[in-house]
């Protein structure tokens, strides 16, 4: 295995090599290299403010939208450059797809909420084809069956779970190949929760899914992969049950046996 946490053989999605992040003159990310795979939930944890969502920003240059926020590095997607200048930050992000902490819908309705990627990145020939798109990322998302009969309504009128879920729909409607999720369960009671687990396991099928959580159990359940962050820095990157079982680094030891964080 090599230092970034990944065999040699082990195809990576996504590569960052040297990654620094800086907000103004606070220096939030420090050289971060990590190899994610494909078809593969990774968990980042660590501590608040340690610097795992500023990363998970990174890869789909959601920090270009910081005026103070400045990326140095390297990061690719199958080998390609996404800070190219020659790289479009929009289509980057239809095919890295990102779900927020916060259920956040569109003032729309449900059909629109989904629709509305695949209209503006034009990937539906005609309306039917585009009905084909909505139910299909529905279905992706657990929530078709729930829904299928109210398309018109609101998506803001669902419950706190099923707006999460069709914020899931929505991200991945736009064929993304990366999932990117920001702690997408800490607005959501244990029921949805759990339906939201259940569904980033599927997901994992189709794609490279990242997530964010605070929870140390939603890590050892959903991901494979494992990284800890402290204070900026990338502390220890493996295989889920080693990270959890036997860290080799004092600072992941005392995070997850709870002595910091």
């Amino acid at each position: 295995m090599n230092d970034t946490g990944l065999t040699d053989t082990a195809p990576a999605k996504i590569t960052a090599r040297g990654v620094q992040v800086y907000y103004g003159g606070t220096h939030a990310i420090k050289d971060v290299s990590v190899d994610i795979p494909d078809n593969t939930v990774t968990a980042f944890i660590g501590p608040s403010g340690c610097g795992k969502s500023t990363f998970l920003r990174c890869i789909n240059r959601m920090n270009d939208t910081i005026a103070v926020a400045r990326v140095e590095g390297d990061i690719r997607i199958d080998g390609e450059d996404i800070y190219d200048r020659r790289v479009d930050p929009v289509q980057l992000r239809a095919k890295v797809g990102m779900v927020f902490q916060k259920p956040n819908p569109f003032p729309k309705s449900i059909y629109d909420n989904v629709a509305y990627g695949p209209r503006i990145h034009g990937l539906a020939k005609d309306r039917a084809d585009l009905d084909g798109i909505v139910e299909s990322a529905l279905r992706r998302a657990a929530l078709w069956e729930e829904v299928k009969d109210r398309l018109a309504q609101p998506g803001t009128g669902l419950s706190g779970g099923q707006q999460q879920r069709l914020c899931i729909a929505r991200a991945v409607a736009t064929a993304p190949e990366v999932l990117l999720m920001d702690e997408p369960c800490s607005a959501l009671d244990p029921i949805a929760t759990a339906q939201v687990e259940e569904l980033i396991d599927e997901l994992k099928q189709n794609y490279s899914v990242v997530i964010v959580t605070h929870s140390m159990q939603q890590a050892a359940r959903v991901s494979q992969r494992t990284a800890f962050f402290h204070l900026g820095h990338l502390v220890e990157y493996g295989e889920t049950g080693r990270i959890f079982t036997s860290p080799e680094d004092p600072r992941t030891e005392s995070y997850i046996s709870g002595r910091i964080g």
